[in-house]
């Protein structure tokens, strides 16, 4: 982990925070080319609403659209929660090439905890993961959001 990786991801978490501003579930995702801002999101399953509104998907499709080419192969992508399966899937057909996360996520983690495609020898692009950047900071706001949501109902 580098004081570069703590800034990105103090952006990322800055989005997740705007996130839990609208409700939705606090995770941003940030992608990165050549130390410059290319692709932003945060969770919008619920304003779209789509399954498919999850942060990283958002940024990847920005970063996509500022390149102007689906393939993001120079890129790293920031995330202030461990990508679930369908992000993980994506992030692979992009060919990004780095990934950064905050809090894992031992329930549907598809970069290290619940599975590793980010290593699986049968796809054709591998992907470096540094995991736990600022986590403690990603997961409190995750729990809160949670607790408070759940003194709602």
């Amino acid at each position: 982990m580098t004081h570069r990786d703590e800034a990105w991801m103090r952006f990322a978490l800055s989005l997740a925070a705007t996130a839990a501003a609208y409700d939705e579930v606090p995770v941003g995702a940030i992608i990165i080319y050549k130390d410059k801002l290319i692709g932003s999101g945060y969770n919008r399953k619920e304003a779209i609403p789509c399954a498919t509104g999850h942060a990283e998907i958002l940024a990847i499709q920005q970063a996509s659209k500022s390149l102007g080419a689906w393939r993001l192969s120079d890129c790293e992508l920031y995330s202030t929660l461990e990508p679930c399966v369908m992000c993980a899937g994506a992030i692979q057909q992009a060919r990004i090439s780095r990934v950064i996360y905050g809090a894992q996520d031992p329930k549907g983690g598809a970069l290290g905890s619940l599975y590793q495609i980010h290593r699986d020898p049968r796809l054709n692009h591998a992907i470096d993961v540094t995991a736990g950047v600022l986590a403690d900071e990603a997961s409190l706001m995750l729990k809160n959001f949670f607790k408070q949501r759940r003194k709602q109902r």
